[in-house]
């Protein structure tokens, strides 16, 4: 007999072979189907970056869309194929809440980096010039010479 305070811990589920196949092909259609809508996302952002026109908010829809996207197939990956979803809640704080700080570390580092880039470009004129972009010059401001003509012996 199992002392009560562990009957959460010793939880099994188990399901016939019919039902996890069925749950592992819905779900194996389900990310499928995320990762082509995603595809198609990325395409349409592809094609507006090459447009003349600044659709710069559009744009950045389309990526926080892909975001979402990409965040709900690493829950699901976790959830079904890593089993996740059958564990215990305090099972699963272990492992999201460690996971929830790594991405926040990321994010303020990227943020830091990025503040870090700017006053370097607004205090040192130099590096700004090295590493920023040239603007592209149209060919009409240079006057090309035709090429003068050989005779062909030298």
């Amino acid at each position: 007999m199992e002392h009560p305070a562990f009957e959460e811990v010793s939880f099994h589920h188990h399901t016939d072979d019919a039902t996890f196949k069925r749950n592992v092909k819905r779900t194996t259609i389900l990310l499928s189907v995320i990762t082509v809508i995603e595809l198609a996302i990325g395409l349409v952002i592809y094609n507006l970056h090459k447009g003349d026109t600044n659709r710069d908010f559009l744009i950045l829809a389309f990526k926080g869309v892909v975001c979402i996207l990409t965040l709900a197939k690493a829950y699901y990956i976790v959830s079904v194929f890593m089993h996740l979803g059958d564990e215990i809640r305090n099972m699963i704080m272990t492992i999201v809440v460690p996971l929830m700080l790594f991405i926040w570390f990321i994010a303020a580092f990227i943020w830091d980096g990025n503040s870090y880039k700017n006053l370097r470009n607004k205090y040192d004129k130099h590096f700004e010039e090295t590493t920023m972009p040239k603007k592209h010059h149209k060919a009409d401001t240079h006057e090309m010479k035709p090429a003068e003509k050989t005779s062909g012996k030298e």
